[in-house]
């Protein structure tokens, strides 16, 4: 790999003026001080001179008619002239020096270590044109202020001698060169030299790396490619939905694109949203118990809950404070706050609410020790036994009838096979495993994988996985009641990884993309429904597949493949 040149660059052309080049006959060319032109340095003294000299004349005046009692605003022609002629040096001092002190100091060196990124100059032997430095050619001016914003001086080799000695940090590339993908391109070399090992199957062009800087990812190097498939149309609540999945799984689309033709053909799927409220609980520490026990007392009073909402919606105007839960173990307290968080996931809107809670309470409560901003007791990417049973982010039922024609000739079996197996699988043996929140068969596939195409945090599906799935024969044993109940669906349609180009547009084919202005939080309530009625798709087909014995063909018909792929390895 040549490391002198990106590989986004085109092939170098020496037909063009490259800038470095005009900037070095440009050099070559002047005198070897740095001092201004004889007319600029005339001009500064004249405009020095007369604005000393009318400052001083309407000093002396002034001082005169203070003297005398006359008004200072009173002015003759005299006086007049000189005070304009006063304002206009003035403009022009301020308009020539000024920006000498100002430029210097947005655009100084912070530290040792960026000196050594800028004090790399394009040389002689450089093989880039002006393109390698992000500017354009469309003036040598243009160039020029081009080149002192984005400080990108100098070839890529000498930047990833830099990073490799430890002269510039990794994380600084995107700041020091201002070119997001000139950074992710030459920390990828640098990495490669480091570990001897290539990146080569990784992908770098084709990506906005200045989608993503200061909010989704740090340090890139490339980005991963997951294909994304489409099941549906999945009909819920009337409306009908193509649900974007993102995985390497073979068969799980699939399978749920027949559990949606399935609930389809039965008439579709109805939804109802029970809760819909973020959490953050902070751990606060006493000198004893009984101090804690008051705290708790506080919180929990009816009578403070308005004082104590007031002072946590002050940080966002989607954020309210709903409701509010103590617990003590020994002389520490765990409170949990919960909120409504509009169209977003909330955990930033709602820590910042509780930050607000506990600087107030901070004042009442001066032994009051703050430990964390979180004690687990939310719980946020952990299952845990309050989520399931309090939820934590939207809590969704969603529910079908399945027509026995449909269960028999889509899903291939039977109602009482399904039945009876959800009853020994689902409920009996996931009590056997001591599971928690787990008594389903696979809703983490399905979570996960409409998660990561719309820009969802995926570690959030353990407690957005939390499901119970509910199978009952109904109208005189002929047709089939499904459910699912999943008490922690923590979804947003604004901000994170949503407002990513690829995920944005999984949403918008959702007809959820953004925030809802007509009705805050309700693209995000939607998608929280969406994700529940494809598990419930997910839910049926992959059951029906395991009651008629079709699990093992199907995977070993889609889920494997007989390429040879360890030559491209």
């Amino acid at each position: 790999m040549d490391v002198r040149r990106r590989s986004s660059m085109k092939p170098y052309d020496p037909t063009i003026d490259r800038p470095c080049d005009k900037k070095k006959m440009a050099d070559s060319s002047k005198p070897a001080s740095d001092s201004l032109p004889s007319s600029v340095t005339i001009s500064n003294v004249v405009f020095f001179t007369v604005f000393f000299s009318v400052t001083y004349f309407l000093l002396i005046r002034w001082r005169e008619k203070i003297r005398s009692s006359t008004p200072l605003h009173v002015l003759n022609m005299t006086e007049m002239a000189a005070f304009v002629v006063f304002i206009v040096s003035f403009i022009y001092l301020i308009g020539f020096f000024g920006m000498s002190f100002v430029l210097p100091a947005s655009y100084s060196d912070e530290d040792d270590e960026e000196d050594d990124v800028n004090k790399i100059v394009c040389k002689d032997d450089d093989t880039h044109h002006a393109a390698s430095c992000g500017v354009s050619l469309d003036s040598e001016s243009d160039f020029v202020v081009k080149h002192v914003v984005k400080h990108v001086e100098g070839d890529d080799e000498a930047v990833i001698d830099a990073v490799i000695t430890g002269k510039t940090p990794s994380y600084a590339l995107e700041s020091k060169l201002g070119d997001c993908k000139r950074a992710a391109f030459i920390r990828r070399v640098a990495l490669e030299r480091t570990t001897g090992r290539s990146l080569d199957g990784l992908p770098l062009e084709g990506f906005d790396y200045e989608s993503i800087l200061g909010q989704c990812c740090e340090m890139p190097v490339g980005y991963v490619q997951i294909p994304v498939g489409v099941a549906g149309p999945m009909l819920l609540d009337g409306k009908e939905f193509f649900v974007p999945m993102a995985t390497t799984e073979g068969c799980l689309v699939a399978s749920t694109n027949r559990g949606c033709k399935a609930i389809y053909v039965s008439g579709g799927a109805t939804s109802v949203l029970l809760k819909d409220g973020m959490t953050r609980a902070p751990v606060v520490r006493f000198g004893t118990a009984k101090r804690a026990a008051e705290l708790k007392v506080f919180l929990e009073e009816p009578l403070n809950f308005e004082t104590l909402a007031s002072v946590f919606n002050k940080s966002s105007r989607f954020g309210r404070l709903q409701r509010i839960q103590c617990a003590i173990a020994g002389k520490n307290l765990y409170t949990r706050f919960t909120c409504s968080t509009g169209d977003a996931m909330g955990m930033n809107m709602v820590s910042k609410g509780v930050q607000n809670v506990l600087d107030y309470l901070q004042l009442h409560f001066p032994d009051m020790d703050i430990l964390g901003i979180s004690g687990n007791y939310c719980s946020d990417k952990k299952p845990a036994a309050v989520n399931w049973i309090e939820g934590r982010g939207k809590s969704v039922v969603c529910e079908a009838i399945i027509k026995e024609h449909v269960v028999k000739n889509v899903l291939k079996t039977t109602v009482g096979s399904l039945v009876e197996l959800n009853m020994l699988k689902n409920l009996t043996g996931s009590a056997m495993a001591g599971a928690l929140g787990g008594f389903n068969a696979h809703a983490s596939n399905i979570v996960s994988a409409v998660y990561i195409a719309t820009g969802q945090d995926p570690a959030q599906n353990i407690e957005s996985s939390h499901c119970i799935t509910m199978m009952e024969a109904v109208n005189e044993g002929r047709d089939l009641h499904v459910s699912v109940t999943m008490p922690s669906i923590e979804v947003g349609t604004i901000g994170g990884g949503t407002q990513l180009a690829s995920q944005s547009a999984c949403l918008n084919l959702l007809g959820v993309k953004g925030a809802n202005k007509e009705s805050a939080g309700s693209n995000a309530r939607q998608l929280a429904k969406v994700v529940a009625a494809s598990v419930l798709a997910g839910e049926l087909s992959l059951m029906s597949a395991i009651a008629a014995g079709q699990l093992v063909k199907s995977h070993m018909k889609y889920n494997r493949s007989s390429k040879d792929t360890a030559g491209k390895a």
